[in-house]
């Protein structure tokens, strides 16, 4: 396997992995709107654990999603065999598409494998419950949990993800992209 594709799956497998973990422990240990401040040591000294829900997207975003994945994997692929891209723009490309792919996932399918999470103890919700999930699919809820002191909003792994690869795009581009000198 091409090494900047090994690089790109396992950024975006890493990234998958830890949003979906945390989003699925989230969703069946909190209820809506619990949450708690954690020290964590590291100079995040008030990131905030604290469970919401965006509400389902229209089906529309969800295509373009499933279209946005399919076009960055197909640059991406594209890109390794003719191009010999910077392998950090592969890593945020890489990033962004995780972030894409972990917001799709809870949409086409937390509906369909997820109780409805409330706003109670008594209401945390059920993975594969009995009486079947709260949506169908594309129509699941994106699960968000992090919370820091700084913004107001609240965000999921996914979500840092995209903005980071973003950022890291716009600030390294002219390393990515070296303008090559004319004869």
């Amino acid at each position: 396997m091409n090494p900047l594709l090994k690089r790109a799956a396992i950024v975006t497998a890493a990234v998958v992995i830890a949003d979906q973990a945390l989003k699925i422990w989230v969703k069946t240990h909190l209820f809506i709107g619990e949450g708690s401040y954690t020290n964590w040591g590291v100079g995040i000294s008030q990131l905030q654990l604290k469970f919401v829900e965006d509400p389902a997207m229209p089906i529309a975003l969800s295509f373009f999603r499933l279209f946005a994945i399919g076009g960055i994997v197909y640059y991406m692929i594209w890109a390794a065999k003719n191009r010999n891209p910077h392998k950090g723009f592969i890593t945020c490309l890489s990033m962004v598409l995780a972030g894409v792919i972990g917001n799709m996932i809870d949409c086409m399918f937390y509906g369909i494998i997820f109780s409805q999470s409330g706003n109670s103890v008594e209401m945390i919700s059920e993975i594969f419950p009995i009486t079947g999930g709260y949506a169908t699919f594309l129509q699941g809820k994106v699960v968000d949990m992090l919370q820091f002191p700084i913004l107001s909003s609240i965000y999921n792994i996914a979500d840092v993800a995209i903005t980071a690869g973003l950022v890291l795009m716009a600030i390294f581009w002219k390393r990515y992209f070296p303008k090559k000198e004319k004869a």
